[in-house]
């Protein structure tokens, strides 16, 4: 996924908080195996993406979520048989052993499944289309201006190198003699070229940084910048991602959003469930009703 700026407040907020929101959001997944609560952070996350303007990029991210969701939830049914009610026996099936397909086995799979979708849709699709990967990067430049520049450098390059090796791949092809799939030695040459060719890119942005003067003692001793004063929508959705990982904490220390999937599945949904659930969602929506500031 890539970024895409729009007047939202979640995109007027900066990198590093917007990041932390969505790091909350996939913390509170981590910590959760209860159906209802996961069905709150769900919500939360596509109104987030919604009031964001980026359900599209959801939605996209969704379709390849969900096969790996679907194989994860029918995988753990085969692999785990610790269920008290049986629904299909295959008996022997060689090293396997005996395989039994249980009713908890399924409705874990599924949760399983369930939280790696909404995994991928706040930490994958949310994170990636509201957050500039350049700003985040800029942040890390008071801890190593090096490191910094040496990560922007290697996400830019990665698209460059992919199209390189398919421009050899294709010209391989066209080869008198060559086969449909290239062999351990031609794909050797295909890394050695691709490899050559990242090397001689990398100095020469080397020498272009050296002749702007980066990393020398007059460019380290410039004038220093005055940092940026938080705006409202820093603060809002810093207290909501802070809020949303204590209320993550605080049900697991509470035993609130309880789940046992063995032997016999036993999922809590008491009044306490409940207001867990409006909880979350509140906390994470709310940051989005103070649009004032936002760019239309």
């Amino acid at each position: 996924m890539f970024h895409v700026r729009r007047a939202s407040p979640l995109h007027a907020a900066r990198a590093p908080v917007a990041a932390a929101y969505a790091a909350a959001l996939v913390t509170a997944v981590l910590a959760f195996e209860n159906p209802l609560v996961l069905g709150a952070i769900a919500i939360a996350i596509v109104a987030a993406a919604m009031l964001a303007g980026v359900g599209r990029m959801l939605l996209r991210a969704a379709l390849f979520g969900v096969p790996f969701a679907l194989v994860i939830a029918l995988v753990n049914p085969l692999v785990a048989d610790q269920g008290l009610t049986v629904l299909l026996r295959l008996g022997e099936l060689g090293p396997l052993g005996r395989l039994d397909v249980t009713g908890e086995g399924l409705i874990f799979g599924a949760v399983l499944g369930l939280r790696a979708l909404l995994v991928v849709l706040a930490g994958g699709a949310l994170l990636g289309a509201t957050v500039d990967a350049d700003e985040l990067l800029r942040g890390f430049r008071r801890i190593s201006v090096r490191s910094a520049l040496t990560a922007a450098l290697a996400v830019r390059l990665v698209p460059v190198l992919g199209r390189d090796a398919r421009r050899l791949a294709d010209a391989r092809r066209c080869r008198p003699g060559a086969t449909p799939r290239p062999g351990a030695a031609e794909r050797l040459q295909i890394v050695r070229a691709v490899t050559t060719g990242a090397l001689d890119r990398a100095l020469d942005v080397a020498a272009t940084l050296e002749v702007r003067g980066y990393a020398t003692p007059a460019a380290k001793g410039g004038r220093r910048h005055l940092r940026e004063p938080w705006s409202r929508h820093d603060l809002a959705f810093a207290a909501s991602a802070t809020g949303l990982v204590v209320l993550a904490c605080g049900a697991r220390l509470l035993g609130v959003g309880g789940f046992d999937a063995y032997p016999l599945t036993v999922v809590a949904t008491g009044p306490s469930e409940w207001l867990l659930a409006v909880a979350i969602v509140a906390v994470a929506i709310l940051p989005f009703a103070d649009r004032r500031g936002v760019l239309r």
